[in-house]
């Protein structure tokens, strides 16, 4: 007969445990129990106070998680663990023994997935809206053991369901080969059995159909099973709220880069940082002045008619602008970061070759000047990349114009392709600093995946790939 451990822990914010109880339940009553308030050894913000009503103070001489992990170890051995989105409270206590040199391994059991199973149709699946629906009384509300209590009269149900059931949900979920052990409580494991082994973006939803995330694969799949396996605190907190997950395939790598960043800047999804940040405002130029010296600046967006790169602000614009002039060595006076200076500071650090100061010719400085810029500009103007389309037979292309983003499509694989069968497939999409930042990186790996065009957006040189396609577009 199986033992099951009913665990339930209270935490100071998803990182470290501040109580724990324990309920040791051999399938028909309640053998064995174990609560107890945790010293956290870190503070107790005050929203979690208000939530679960411990505070610094309660935990000041509770016994700290190193003296009480012995406890927890045995009374746990040979027990499956079972709770109320079981990942997190399993997530939370392994990292507890891994921080002390332990590795802690139980077989788990989710009450919210076997709800979802043996209880379908419920409006939430919360463990309150739960108990509610299902006349369990609550007391103690996010107390380890109120809740944990609870927890063992909804398992109760469950297991008593579950043997009136033709199919044994308790068994099949222990099964190692179905992950639905590893999967999200709130996530039917029907979506994740679906879910494309091709490249794409993914889009993780929560209860309330919002897109919480957008990510990119080379196998969605096996993706998204990797953020499930994550143990860091945003991981758990998004999988704990993914409720669905639907997914676009793109055919190959690039054009997954690019519909992930286009999409997070549409959606801006909550669990999404790194590409979250609102329109470019500022934009780097170059100018000659009337020795014919080049200069590099930057300024708003409107007052810069082509700009070479955009930015999100002065800072960044900034930043990026004292990076290039270290690495090529070009003077901090013509690029507008030392002002109101006869001679600049980095000619006395041997940084600058000392144009600020006649030393070096005008040509010398200038050709460092137009290769910093050319760094930072496509080799083309005007070019297509070729890539690898949704299905046989077909292609996918990126285009840019003018310096400019335009966006992407799929047509045909021929050797025909007219000028209207490329701008009839063009997916329009918003031009910005980290579209660039995607192009550039894959351009450098991937040498002959462009079709560049000249001024009069002729072919002017192409990959293998391609070949007689003629005045494409017009101006």
């Amino acid at each position: 007969m199986n033992k099951y451990a009913i665990i339930d822990i209270e935490t100071n914010g998803g990182v470290k445990i501040t109580e724990i109880s324990i309920f040791i339940f051999d399938g028909k009553s309640v053998i064995n129990e174990f609560t107890t308030l945790i010293n956290p050894e870190c503070n107790i913000p005050p929203r979690i106070t208000n939530l679960t009503g411990i505070d610094n103070f309660m935990v000041k001489d509770a016994p700290k998680f190193y003296e009480v992990a012995k406890n927890i170890y045995e009374i746990t051995k040979e027990c499956i663990f079972v709770a109320h989105n079981v990942n997190f409270d399993y997530g939370i206590i392994g990292k507890e023994f891994k921080a002390l040199g332990l590795d802690y391994r139980r077989k788990k059991l989710c009450t919210v997935r076997l709800s979802r199973k043996l209880l379908p149709n419920k409006q939430s699946y919360s463990l309150g809206k739960l108990c509610l629906s299902e006349g369990i009384e609550l007391r103690d509300r996010h107390r380890a053991r109120g809740d944990a209590e609870a927890t063992v009269t909804l398992f109760s149900k469950l297991l008593q369901l579950n043997g009136k059931s033709e199919i044994n949900v308790f068994e099949s979920f222990l099964n190692p080969r179905s992950r639905e052990a590893t999967l999200p409580p709130l996530l039917p494991k029907t979506v994740f059995d679906n879910l494309s082994e091709k490249h794409g973006v993914y889009y993780f939803w929560n209860e309330a159909k919002e897109i919480i995330y957008v990510g990119k694969a080379n196998n969605i799949k096996q993706r998204v099973l990797s953020h499930f396996y994550d143990k860091k605190k945003k991981e758990i907190s998004m999988c704990m709220a993914t409720a669905n997950i639907t997914f676009k395939e793109t055919g190959n790598e690039l054009i997954a880069l690019l519909l992930e960043s286009s999409e997070i800047k549409h959606i801006y999804p909550k669990f999404n940082r790194a590409q979250r940040r609102s329109s470019e405002s500022y934009g780097l130029f170059s100018y000659k002045d009337r020795k014919g010296i080049i200069h590099i600046a930057w300024n708003a967006l409107k007052l810069v008619k082509d700009p070479v790169i955009k930015f999100y602000s002065s800072s960044e614009a900034r930043s990026f602008v004292e990076k290039l002039c270290e690495k090529y060595e070009l003077c901090p006076k013509y690029c507008h970061l030392q002002t109101n200076v006869s001679s600049c500071f980095h000619y006395q650090l041997k940084k600058c070759h000392g144009i600020c100061r006649q030393e070096e010719t005008i040509h010398d400085y200038n050709e460092r000047v137009e290769k910093a810029l050319s760094s930072v500009s496509f080799n083309a103007d005007n070019f297509v990349i070729i890539e690898n389309g949704l299905k046989e037979n077909e292609i996918a292309f990126v285009l840019v114009l003018n310096n400019i983003y335009k966006g992407f499509g799929y047509i045909n694989d021929a050797y025909d392709l007219t000028a209207q069968d490329y701008l009839n497939a063009v997916i329009p999409k918003k031009d910005n600093r980290d579209i660039h930042r995607i192009l550039q990186g894959y351009i450098k790996k991937h040498t002959d995946c462009m079709i560049v065009l000249d001024t009069n957006f002729n072919e002017k040189q192409s990959s293998d790939k391609k070949s007689d396609i003629l005045d494409l577009f017009s101006s």
